[in-house]
């Protein structure tokens, strides 16, 4: 089973590709790796399971950079007990002065409903721009919807859960969409059309160029709030130490602002006329400097009727692209089909995982908030992705755990089979779906019907479900127990 999710992550930003493998290396009987220690001497011990992606990604640095400090010839294999030397914290640290507090970072109560509202006066580019987006129908045909530049903001906004007012700032700060009628670039003018081929991933126009942003802000503000961030590192090698007063909307935003920089042009992206004077000219004074609060994750049932037997087939992932905290995992439903191709609309139906009320429901996807005022951007909401249009409720229904919200297909992003996604966010913040310790959380793990969810470290869609004494391990197929869950 496959999934592309119209978002940035995975190193293939503006379509991110998220690919659901078999966890070999989880023991039935043992919880996965908690973390990534290094020796005292800058090295890490490889254990049963790592890949160099994933080192390279919990420790900030990159594939490139280790193999080539690790003079390794033949990177796609790696030794249990093999050490990798990780590249040294920098000389130098971070400004300690904060940009933004988390609560203008998420898409939180202080964020707008819609960005067009506190923006109606203006007549830039942007106010001009039309912007073709595809999206997946339930049976995984594709089709476009066109949407003003304004909506194609909010819907970045709404999918990875950022405010959209510090998107806005990024996009005037580096392209003058909002001054000017005419800009020079408009087609690559946030991340180069070099960057996209390097890649090998189309980064073309508004939609996927604010994807990417979204995706990195998220990867920055995730890696430093529940990773283990401790440096970041420039194209030519240098390391810059976060300082460790920093917050985590300002680690985003140095995160994001260095890539494809200079060291110089980073430091002036950062400064008191920088990406923050834009945001302060158009918006005012960011308000809200405390951090989000948190409350325990209310009690949850597995989204699917008891009795059904329906399949883990993946792990720990991105709610919305795979920097946005690994807050998802997805399940298979009980039917397949012998012919016609894998993608279908389920006739089992997906389930409420406890009362609340719909806060949003739109091709693709719902949005169930648990505390019953029907914000998204406040308490614990979970988002439903793949709902077919058919049987899916309206926003504004009132739902007792265990009714149906829709039937499950390939609707919504692009997935090559029918599945179900399912992630979580508390104020706004996505909430990784294996977090204990995680934080002001002290157990905020994704616990559905008792099942506990446990990743690996450094590794998307990896990981198990335990509950008691079983474990579930989450596999691509169907013929092997080792993913058949139910209540």
């Amino acid at each position: 089973m496959r999934e592309l999710m119209p978002t940035a992550g995975n190193g293939i930003e503006a379509l991110a590709t998220s690919t659901i493998s078999i966890a070999a290396s989880i023991s039935p009987t043992a919880s996965p790796v908690r973390s990534l220690q290094l020796a005292e001497d800058g090295t890490y011990t490889v254990v049963a399971g790592d890949t160099l992606f994933g080192i390279a990604q919990q420790f900030n640095t990159s594939v490139e950079r280790l193999i080539a400090l690790n003079n390794l010839e033949n990177p796609d294999v790696l030794i249990v007990g093999q050490t990798i030397s990780i590249p040294a914290n920098g000389d130098s640290n971070t400004p300690a002065n904060i940009l933004m507090g988390d609560y203008d970072f998420v898409r939180g109560s202080n964020a707008p409903t819609r960005i067009s509202d506190l923006m109606s006066g203006n007549t830039g580019y942007i106010s001009q721009v039309q912007v073709a987006i595809t999206d997946r129908r339930s049976d995984g045909s594709a089709y476009t919807v066109t949407l003003s530049g304004w909506d194609t903001i909010d819907r970045v906004s709404r999918e990875t859960s950022i405010d959209a007012r510090l998107l806005v700032a990024i996009l005037e700060y580096r392209t003058g969409w909002l001054s000017i009628r005419q800009p020079l670039e408009v087609d690559f003018p946030l991340v180069s059309e070099e960057a996209s081929k390097a890649a090998r991933i189309d980064r073309k126009g508004l939609y996927r160029q604010l994807s990417w942003v979204a995706n990195e802000l998220n990867r920055g503000y995730y890696g430093w709030k529940f990773g283990n961030w401790t440096a970041m590192e420039f194209t030519d090698g240098v390391r810059v130490n976060f300082d460790e007063s920093l917050n985590a909307a300002t680690v985003s935003l140095h995160y994001m602002l260095h890539l494809e920089r200079d060291i110089n042009a980073w430091q002036t992206d950062i400064s008191a006329t920088g990406v923050i004077a834009t945001y302060v000219r158009l918006f005012g004074s960011p308000t809200r400097l405390e951090t989000p609060t948190y409350t325990p994750q209310p009690t949850l049932q597995l989204p699917f009727q008891a009795g059904e037997r329906w399949y883990f087939t993946g792990g720990w992932h991105g709610g919305w692209g795979s920097g946005s905290a690994w807050a998802a995992v997805d399940f298979a439903p009980p039917d397949e089909r012998a012919s016609g191709g894998l993608c279908f609309t389920s006739e089992f139906g997906t389930r409420a995982v406890a009362s609340g009320r719909i806060a949003r429901s739109e091709p693709g996807l719902v949005v169930l908030d648990l505390d019953g005022d029907g914000d998204e951007r406040t308490g614990w909401t979970l988002l439903y992705l793949h709902l077919a249009s058919t049987g899916r409720l309206a926003t504004g229904v009132t739902v007792a755990a265990n009714d149906v919200i829709g039937y499950v297909s390939c609707e919504g992003g692009f997935s090559t089979a029918t599945h179900l996604h399912i992630g979580r966010r508390l104020n706004g913040e996505w909430i990784p779906a294996d977090c204990t310790p995680c934080g002001a959380l002290s157990d905020g793990s994704f616990i559905m019907s008792g099942w506990r969810v446990y990743g690996l470290v450094g590794q998307e869609y990896q990981g198990s479900l335990q509950r008691g004494g079983e474990t579930r391990v989450a596999e691509q197929g169907r013929t092997d127990p080792i993913n058949w869950i139910s209540h």
